[in-house]
């Protein structure tokens, strides 16, 4: 059992949290959180966070630890990620990882760009930029110093661009460069145990639907929304785009009904449980394969306490 880590992935709605929890429960384990969007504290219920019963079940870190006007990146996250399992393991227990985002995913199991971490002033001065003079000028820019990344971008793409701009001015070298370089494991002694939950496609569409009709009628996600709001947070900060949030914003400021913002909320949402899917089918290499939404099937939880020797 020494340095194992047990990583769950999966699409939304796919029974992962209660899996994760269920495997902490019994093996002395903490879950960890890989999600982007449960990082951020204030929306629980759009980002479908562990319910208090979940954590009070299990032992949870990283899951609501940023305001929602901070900029998260994989990076930031990787690092965190890597020194929480560190701590977990010096407690002799197992770090159960959790989460959907595959970019998170791949950076804990197979490294990342040895890219700085980009100062917060660096950011403020990108975010600046981008508020005074533009997403245009900040492109142009780019194709100035790094035509090669600017040439791949869409020049609408601002969390792309800025991030780009960010490396620049931190380091002095563009994105480009940095991504020629090797990738850094960041914990290469670990033992990962990487479980894939892949239930079909329909039914997660079903549960991703249900599940978004119960956050708006019965659980709070639009009191969320008009918080966030009322905070005026950028739109382009990453928690303002939460799957949810961009839909049943627009209908608390009335310019669409609720069914409208419903709708159109189910539909980004199935697109994006695909899009999970086939980054999972295509690029994520498991040792155990799920192929059914977890609602607490022993079997599934006895395979994975086999496979670490429990």
């Amino acid at each position: 059992m020494k340095n194992k880590v047990v990583v769950i992935s999966g699409p939304t709605a796919s029974g992962k949290s209660k899996l994760a929890v269920d495997i902490a429960t019994k093996t002395n384990g903490v879950v960890v959180n890989c999600d982007s969007m449960q990082i951020y504290k204030g929306i629980p219920v759009i980002s479908a966070a562990p319910s208090a019963e979940e954590y009070a079940k299990a032992e949870h870190r990283l899951f609501e630890i940023y305001d929602c006007n901070f900029r998260g990146n994989v990076v930031d996250w990787t690092r965190l990620c890597a020194n929480t399992i560190e701590e977990i393991w010096n407690e002799q227990k197992i770090p159960v990882v959790v989460g959907g985002t595959g970019m998170y995913v791949d950076s804990l199991l197979n490294g990342v760009s040895p890219i700085p971490a980009t100062p917060p002033q660096v950011r403020e001065k990108v975010n600046f930029l981008l508020q005074t003079r533009g997403l245009e000028y900040l492109y142009s820019e780019l194709q100035k110093f790094d035509a090669v990344s600017a040439n791949k971008l869409a020049p609408k793409d601002k969390t792309r661009i800025m991030r780009a701009t960010e490396v620049f001015y931190a380091t002095g070298k563009t994105i480009s460069e940095w991504h020629k370089l090797p990738q850094i494991k960041i914990l290469p002694e670990a033992d990962f145990l990487v479980v894939k939950v892949f239930p079909e496609l329909a039914e997660i569409e079903q549960r991703c639907c249900s599940r978004l009709d119960t956050m708006v009628t019965k659980s709070g996600a639009l009191d969320e929304i008009k918080r966030l709001i009322e905070q005026n947070i950028s739109e382009e900060m990453p928690a303002m785009k939460a799957l949810g949030v961009p839909e049943l914003g627009r209908y608390i400021k009335g310019e669409i009904t609720l069914q409208q913002a419903l709708d159109l909320a189910k539909l980004h949402t199935r697109q994006y449980a695909k899009r999970q899917r086939t980054w999972l089918k295509h690029r994520l290499h498991a040792d155990i394969e799920l192929f059914d939404v977890y609602r607490g099937q022993p079997e599934f939880v006895a395979q994975i306490l086999n496979a670490i020797n429990l």
